[in-house]
């Protein structure tokens, strides 16, 4: 695919309007990254350039694939991690991919673990 054509697609307008929006509250972001298997979470300060939190469903706390169930708990080892950095309030970056499924189980996680968004 030609560089041109990537920046065109439909997911990159997306994640970039999101991202956009999301970088205007001027709080930090909790990203997500979903792949076929496994899901990724991390809470960058976009002022200094830097990962303050991360998690995903290849940590070794974490039982099962990238199924829905192991969303939500990647949310809430998520939410755990953060609220022991000081972190408690964040903007939701869902990026290219809809608010649904393992990105809501994720976002659910996050909430009950204590995190505000």
């Amino acid at each position: 695919m030609s560089a041109k054509r990537y920046e065109n697609s439909a997911a990159i307008r997306r994640s970039r309007r999101v991202r956009a929006r999301v970088k205007s509250t001027g709080r930090l972001r909790l990203s997500v990254f979903r792949s076929a298997r496994h899901i990724y979470a991390q809470i960058i300060d976009d002022a200094e350039g830097k990962t303050l939190a991360t998690a995903s469903s290849l940590d070794k706390e974490i039982k099962g694939g990238g199924n829905r169930e192991a969303a939500g708990d990647v949310g809430k080892l998520l939410g755990d991690r953060a609220l022991k950095a000081g972190i408690s309030v964040v903007s939701f970056d869902r990026g290219s991919f809809s608010y649904h499924g393992r990105v809501l189980a994720l976002a659910e996680g996050a909430r009950a673990a204590g995190l505000k968004f």
